[in-house]
């Protein structure tokens, strides 16, 4: 009998659940073959027709990293390009073309007038909206970077190649996204800067005459006060140790410095003034002479005749308008004040100055009191110094008098003109806003300061010369012959036609003083001098009667 062969193990029969599973699967993979054998043969019928195209893949993609980085890159610097490279042309028109309008605009703006771009950021609003506007922008470009990369990368890559990709993104969107990010910065601490400064500086004695328009009113000359407020410990108030009238052709920028000693004794004021009408011989009274000397004006008059010069944001400074208008006969338009206390923060935000040091200069120390200097800033030429330094060097006084010191502190506002170089100003822009709106007050107006910069753009090019009024023969702080004093300033200004001169010695001289041609005579008394030349370094020269 033969052996019935043992039959093959039945094959596990599939459970309902798997069973319906691959069907589905089946179906859905019938269905996306016939879509596509139906989409083959819709492009092959239409590529048949006469004049008709193979059509292409709508969108493009690269082939790899470098092309992927390289079309980022693009869309990155004109945005949109990237998407027109990709084929989708609607979406790339629409990012491009506005780009190049803005950009555009922008350059016109910047480069077709000075004055607009002087409006432009001497207006707060606006620089709010362009603030607004920078964030805005920025944050569209950073996406149509990320987005343009996204569409442009090849479907297949390896993953490193994907985190290359993101950091290439991300450095690039830093790189190029920092500048905007810096304008936006500074467009606020512009604004605020002169929201604070100038704006609400009410003022009894500023010109009404003036406009945007018509920024000098017709006035050949614009007369700007510099004080230096020095406030300190056992000190009422603030009073004004620095003061400084500047006095600039509006045409040419040439300008002429008068600085006025702080113990100046019966200041005078304009006839027109009420103040003139309390003080007829000047400014003097019974008391102790420090309340009547010219630093205590700022402080004194306010106390003692509230509003008497009008409504006015700082009285004292109209005060010390007024008594610098009567003494050196001129009108005094506008004042700048600074707090000598914030003075050192103003100069480290700049980078420190450079001036030369012709003598050592002390720090700290009473005479009054016999306390000596804490140390001292050595001679040298080109010194450059800090804050800290900057300041003992325009207000000390030991081992030296108050003419010397009001010397020094004319060639520190020469060596702030020189080192205020728009470059320096951009790097350090946002330490010196900070530092300046805390201690810089003014009347300048708001609509005149785009003016006034153009007007310092010219100072900065042209000659300044500069008028120190110290003790002489001619000049006593104690009672002053103020008739010398405004001959001395008419002539500053206007300089009188060059007189012949002899130039042999006068027979009837028996004993005529001899002179040495190599050395540049002894500036007279009150006489303008050159700023540069008078802050030279020359250690071995007699103390100079003016300088810058």
């Amino acid at each position: 009998m033969s052996e019935t062969p043992p039959s093959p193990p039945a094959a596990p029969r599939p459970q309902p659940g798997r069973r319906k599973a691959e069907s589905a699967r089946v179906v859905r993979r019938s269905r996306r073959s016939a879509a596509a054998a139906a989409a083959a043969a819709d492009r092959a019928r239409r590529a048949n027709r006469p004049g008709t195209r193979i059509a292409r893949r709508r969108f493009r993609r690269t082939h790899g990293l470098p092309g992927t980085l390289g079309v980022t890159l693009l869309g990155a610097l004109l945005p949109g390009s990237g998407f027109l490279w990709s084929g989708r042309r609607l979406l790339g028109w629409c990012v491009l073309l506005p780009a190049v309008a803005v950009l555009a605009g922008g350059a016109w703006y910047v480069g077709r007038d000075l004055e607009a771009v002087l409006d432009f950021v001497f207006s707060p609003t606006r620089l709010q909206v362009a603030a607004a506007l920078l964030a805005v922008g920025l944050l569209v470009w950073v996406c149509v970077v990320y987005l343009t990369y996204r569409q442009v990368r090849p479907r297949e890559r390896e993953r490193w190649q994907t985190a290359v990709g993101h950091a290439f993104v991300l450095a690039l969107c830093l790189l190029v996204g920092f500048p905007f990010a810096l304008a936006a910065r500074y467009a606020l601490v512009q604004a605020d800067l002169v929201e604070t400064v100038f704006e609400g500086n009410t003022s009894a004695t500023a010109p009404r005459d003036v406009s945007r328009e018509d920024p000098w009113g017709g006035r050949e000359r614009v007369n700007v006060l510099l004080l230096g407020g020095d406030g300190g410990e056992g000190r009422t108030g603030v009073r004004t140790d620095t003061v400084v009238l500047v006095s600039m052709d509006t045409g040419t920028g040439r300008t002429v410095m008068f600085s006025l000693p702080r113990n100046m004794m019966n200041a005078q004021f304009p006839e027109d003034s009420p103040l003139h009408d309390l003080y007829p011989e000047g400014y003097s009274g019974p008391e102790d002479d420090g309340f009547y000397m010219l630093n205590a004006i700022y402080g004194q008059i306010p106390t003692r005749h509230p509003g008497v010069l009008g409504r006015s944001e700082n009285e004292g400074a109209d005060a010390v308008k007024q008594a610098v208008e009567g003494s050196l006969g001129v009108p005094v338009d506008y004042y700048v004040l600074v707090n000598l206390k914030g003075f050192e923060e103003v100069v480290d935000a700049m980078g420190g100055i450079t001036v030369n040091v012709n003598e050592p200069v002390a720090i700290n120390g009473d005479t009054d009191a016999g306390i000596p200097p804490t140390g001292y800033i050595d001679p040298g030429p080109d010194q450059h110094l800090d804050g800290f330094h900057a300041l003992w060097f325009a207000r000390g006084r030991w081992g030296s008098d108050d003419y010397e010191r009001m010397e020094r502190q004319r060639c520190t506002i020469d060596a702030i003109i020189e080192a205020a170089d728009p470059a320096n100003l951009i790097r350090r822009y946002q330490a010196l806003a900070a530092a300046g709106k805390e201690i810089v007050y003014s009347d300048i107006p708001l609509d005149l300061v785009p003016a006034f910069v153009e007007l310092a753009l010219k100072v900065k090019n042209a000659q300044v010369r500069s008028v120190v009024f110290r003790a002489s023969e001619e000049f006593f702080s104690g009672d002053p012959d103020f008739a010398w004093v405004q001959d001395r300033v008419a002539d500053a200004i206007d300089p009188p036609k060059r007189r012949d001169r002899p130039t042999d010695p006068d027979p009837a001289d028996p004993d005529p003083t001899p002179t040495d041609p190599s050395e540049p005579p002894e500036p007279e008394p009150g006489a303008a001098v050159d700023a540069e030349d008078s802050c030279a370094y020359d250690p071995d020269a007699s103390v100079v009667a003016a300088t810058g």
